[in-house]
């Protein structure tokens, strides 16, 4: 399994609701209940392409300070993995994100950042945009 198409689907839907492009994203917080979770979840979300996803990781795009800062939270695995309130808990990073709530951890400029929360091994995915 390479691809999550759930995700795919689901922040497609949620850019054009939001009426924003994957590039307009300043922040996210993604599902990486497993090191590849993230890695996909790059690829599936459109921020690189099919196959670039370990490379988009690997250059430094994903961390703090980077183009794109991912997981600024720790991710999943560093907050205990809090299944049932995983969504929640993404929510409320990256509405601090946007609100400039997070002082060392604060995303310089975050006026658009992503959730995406998988549950039962990709069968079921939500994506939310925030903006402010």
């Amino acid at each position: 399994m390479t691809e999550i198409t759930a995700t795919q689907t689901a922040s497609q839907k949620a850019l054009k609701q939001a009426g924003v492009e994957i590039k307009d994203i300043k922040v996210a917080e993604v599902h990486d209940c497993f090191t590849i979770a993230e890695i996909l979840a790059m690829e599936d979300l459109g921020f690189c392409q099919k196959g670039e996803g370990g490379r988009f990781i690997a250059k430094g795009t994903t961390k703090l300070g980077g183009k794109l800062p991912v997981n600024t939270s720790g991710g999943l695995k560093a907050c205990g993995h809090p299944v049932g309130a995983t969504g929640v808990k993404q929510i409320v990073e990256i509405t601090n994100q946007l609100r400039g709530n997070l002082g060392k951890r604060q995303v310089k400029g975050a006026n658009v950042g992503l959730t995406q929360n998988v549950g039962g091994t990709g069968a079921t995915v939500v994506v939310h945009v925030l903006q402010n």
